[in-house]
């Protein structure tokens, strides 16, 4: 398949955004919200797009893992099954004659457990199917663009994808530094995108680490596309024509805007963290927006009305930490008391967290940090009294 011209027609393709288990409504809410329909299954949102989708969605998704494109879904019980109706997809829709196109695979309840073996019949039924397709009878030469396929059975159902992101979305391209556990700046959105928070509203991090949560609340504050200021790995792929990530990137510039004032406090315990949220901030162009400040989360005090306190303290999973981490939650719980206009929001795995703060919960929802099973405590604030 050549590289489109303008005005080409575009092909419409079964997309995947992949997502972390208990973020699926998000996901789906911001794929309908690009004007997809989309199907809401565990960990995926599946639904159909050209190649303008595929773009906009490594662009504009926030809180999804990646994009992944479906080559074929079928069932496979056998070896000779996986290999004939691999061989059986249009790959010469996808690749070109000199693809470089590993294949990664896992296997959960299915015949076919060997994953190696997965793998390497996948890859021989797409090489028969492109030595037929391009007329060449030795070697592939794989020294092209790159596609990172994987084939996935799941109850002796083969799916097979490629991926067009390549680094996660969650690598936007402003980190500097980190922390010992930095909170992925996926997560991070979502974490603020299940608030009430509105970019008029102040805004205080009292854990801030490198400066994840901070830095997507500028994002969302100025509609900044989360993919602005990186690269895919389907740039590389002559079938997405380059207009098309011009046109996008331009209309991501257009719909930001910059022009919103912002309220945007980090604080941390650790100086060294502090000067890595900050280089965080200036990296991604928000360094004037992020306000950033050594502070103990017992010292705040505010003014202010109405805000929204987001945090992701420690949680004391380590054995001697937790007792210092709930005399740390205790004193939160103490300074917090009188801020009854703010909204406060936290992510721990603590489960005495509440008895500890010395509140309940307004609500709580269920999320996973990796592989840490976490409440996430939302305390919501007095409204404010409408103007008579």
């Amino acid at each position: 398949m050549g590289s489109k011209e303008k005005g080409e027609t575009m092909t419409n393709y079964n997309l995947i955004a992949t997502s972390a288990m208990g973020l699926e409504a998000l996901v789906a809410k911001e794929v309908r919200e690009l004007g997809y329909d989309c199907q809401v299954e565990n960990g995926r949102i599946s639904y159909q797009g050209d190649e303008r989708a595929i773009v906009r969605s490594n662009m504009w998704l926030r809180t999804a893992d990646r994009i992944k494109i479906k080559v074929g879904e079928f069932k496979a019980t056998t070896f000779d099954e996986l290999f004939e109706q691999t061989k059986a997809l249009p790959w010469e829709n996808f690749l070109p004659a000199n693809a470089e196109f590993p294949v990664s695979g896992k296997s959960v309840k299915s015949k076919l457990f060997s994953v190696s073996d997965c793998q390497a019949i996948v890859k021989k039924a797409i090489v028969e199917r492109m030595r037929q397709h391009y007329h060449i009878s030795g070697w592939l030469e794989e020294n092209g663009p790159l596609f990172k396929l994987e084939v996935a059975l799941q109850k002796d159902i083969a799916t097979i994808t490629i991926d067009a992101s390549g680094s996660g979305l969650h690598k936007r391209g402003y980190r500097t530094g980190q922390g010992e556990a930095p909170l992925k700046e996926t997560l991070a959105a979502a974490l603020i995108m299940l608030t009430n928070w509105t970019p008029n509203k102040p805004f205080v991090d009292p854990f801030c680490g490198s400066g994840t949560i901070p830095i997507e609340a500028a994002l969302i504050g100025q509609n900044i596309a989360p993919g602005f200021n990186r690269e895919f790995i389907s740039e590389s792929w002559e079938w997405i024509p380059q207009q098309v990530w011009e046109d996008v990137r331009l209309e991501a510039e257009e719909l930001a805007n910059y022009d919103q004032e912002l309220d945007i406090t980090g604080m941390d315990i650790d100086h060294r963290m502090v000067k890595i949220a900050e280089e965080n901030a200036f990296e991604a162009g928000l360094g004037d927006l992020v306000k950033v400040k050594q502070m103990q989360v017992r010292d705040f005090t505010t003014p202010k009305e109405n805000g929204v306190i987001i945090g992701n303290p420690p949680y004391g999973e380590r054995l001697g930490d937790k007792k210092a981490v709930q005399h740390m939650y205790r004193e939160m719980g103490e300074a917090f008391s009188i801020l009854d206009t703010w909204s406060i929001y936290m992510l721990t795995s603590d489960e005495e967290f509440e008895t500890v703060y010395g509140r309940q919960a307004t609500k709580k929802r269920k999320l996973f940090n990796g592989f840490i099973r976490t409440d996430y405590y939302q305390y919501w604030g007095k409204r404010p009294a409408r103007d008579i």
